[in-house]
């Protein structure tokens, strides 16, 4: 399905807003904790302009921060200004199409879109980055959210940077790769590694089996791990005026693992039944065996086939799975088990335990009737071996973003917290941040923080505490 940025308006909370605002007193039904204070920081798809052919995920990026301080909430938002939005912002229009394609009315001197930076935005080493997988991550200026331009740690590194990199609880290291790391549509993947000081103390460059679409990777203690899945790159696809990107499954799934300080010529390639994953809750090692688990769809949402025919809707959902990988059997298989029925979405965990064995997980959950995107309508909580823990359903027609874990304190216990995400109510076109209890969800938001405007559904955010 290729999908226009405005597609589906009326039904859901897909189509951007036309304006950046501060609010400074935002009313709050109930009482917010006294411990939340910081900012949440919230990135999604909002196109400037609305372009032909032009698929969800590549919309410019617009950031959300709800800043919480001693009971009280502010809102501001603004674009990323990236030199696409740039550019077109110059223009008055659309010059670019899906996936950086040059529209055929732009400007001649135009070589590239410069990039979308709308899929997540993280705080590591002092720098907050708006970051999105075909560019480098763009600098923005906490509070006032001004974009301060690409950063490639004094050029350190190069080319597409994850949307996804992880941050180890332990070492403070941020750990990342990007994909299409030879040019577009290619097999290469670059990785790498930047201290808690900001230094960029790796990075490295190997072929995959070939060219995927790769959202997200795999960080444990002590490895590394790379999923290769058949959403393909194709430069000959791209140049017949076909989409780049199209689910192959005959092309396999294969994850890739390495020894987090090993060479990329060691890594050993898993097989497995093909699949798609957007997202990793956590991983973590037990003895010889490496556990991830993940968002697993039996086949991937939002793309068609080569041929242009489209999955099927009822593969076309993630369930919380469990990949296994045994680091010291005579096999190049791993396994993949279901954990749960649940149609869901966009996982979390207390990152204080992130590559480390984990009790507690959150994701958003959707109605399985309904398109998988635009659709996630509650929230579930997991334990550290999958089953339910706890289900929020939100009133008919309303959806939820992903829910962020912030802990109580920095001695917590894990999953002693909060969780924030944003909310659209359908009735009234507007949206809440509403801030729940993560050990009762159950129990519904204990405050609503309330905007007069929507916030679109979008990707990813994070909380950042207050200095």
């Amino acid at each position: 399905m290729q999908q226009n940025a405005a597609t589906n308006a009326v039904r859901t909370n897909l189509a951007p807003i036309p304006f950046e605002c501060d609010a400074p007193y935002l009313k709050v039904v109930g009482e917010l904790p006294r411990e939340l204070n910081g900012t949440l920081y919230r990135n999604g798809p909002n196109p400037q302009f609305d372009a032909p052919d032009a698929h969800w995920f590549v919309g410019d990026g617009m950031l959300h921060a709800f800043h919480l301080e001693n009971g009280r909430a502010s809102y501001r938002n603004r674009w990323v200004r990236t030199p696409k939005w740039q550019a077109e912002h110059d223009a008055g229009r659309a010059l670019f199409g899906g996936f950086g394609r040059k529209l055929p009315d732009a400007p001649a001197g135009l070589t590239q879109d410069g990039g979308v930076a709308n899929t997540n935005i993280v705080f590591h080493a002092g720098r907050l980055l708006a970051l999105e997988e075909a560019h480098l991550p763009t600098e923005i200026e906490p509070g006032t959210l001004h974009t301060r331009g690409y950063c490639n740690y004094g050029g350190g590194i190069a080319g597409p940077f994850t949307a996804h990199p992880k941050i180890d609880p332990v070492t403070g290291e941020m750990l990342f790769f990007g994909y299409n790391a030879a040019g577009p549509l290619t097999p290469a993947l670059s990785f790498g590694s930047v201290n808690a000081s900001g230094v960029v103390t790796r990075f490295d460059r190997f072929e995959a089996p070939y060219a995927s679409m790769v959202h997200d990777f795999v960080v444990t203690e002590h490895h590394l791990l790379f999923p290769i899945l058949p959403v393909t790159g194709s430069m000959e696809r791209a140049m017949r005026g076909r989409p780049p990107y199209a689910w192959e499954p005959d092309k396999g799934a294969y994850v890739g693992i390495m020894k987090r300080n090993g060479k990329a010529s060691d890594i050993v390639w898993f097989r497995a039944e093909s699949c798609y994953v957007f997202h990793v809750m956590n991983a973590w090692e037990e003895g010889d065996r490496i556990v991830a688990d993940v968002m697993q769809f039996e086949e991937a949402p939002l793309f068609n086939h080569p041929d242009g025919s489209p999955t099927d809707p009822k593969k076309s959902r993630a369930r919380l799975c469990r990949w296994s990988f045994d680091l010291s059997a005579n096999t190049d298989r791993f396994t993949q088990t279901y954990l749960d029925d649940m149609t869901g979405e966009f996982p979390r965990i207390d990152e204080r335990r992130a590559g480390l064995q984990s009790n507690h997980g959150w994701y958003a959950c959707a109605n399985p009737d309904l398109p998988m995107f635009g659709a996630l309508s509650g929230i579930v909580h997991v334990d550290g071996s999958g089953s339910r823990l706890g289900q929020y359903l939100l009133p008919a027609g309303d959806s939820i973003s992903e829910a962020v874990f912030v802990a109580r304190g920095d001695e917590a216990a894990e999953g002693d917290g909060w969780l924030l995400a944003a909310v659209w109510r359908a009735r009234d076109n507007r949206s809440d941040l509403a801030v729940f209890n993560a050990g009762d969800v159950e129990a519904g938001p204990v405050a609503l923080v309330q905007l007069g405007h929507r916030v679109p559904d979008g990707f990813h955010g994070n909380w950042v505490g207050a200095a």
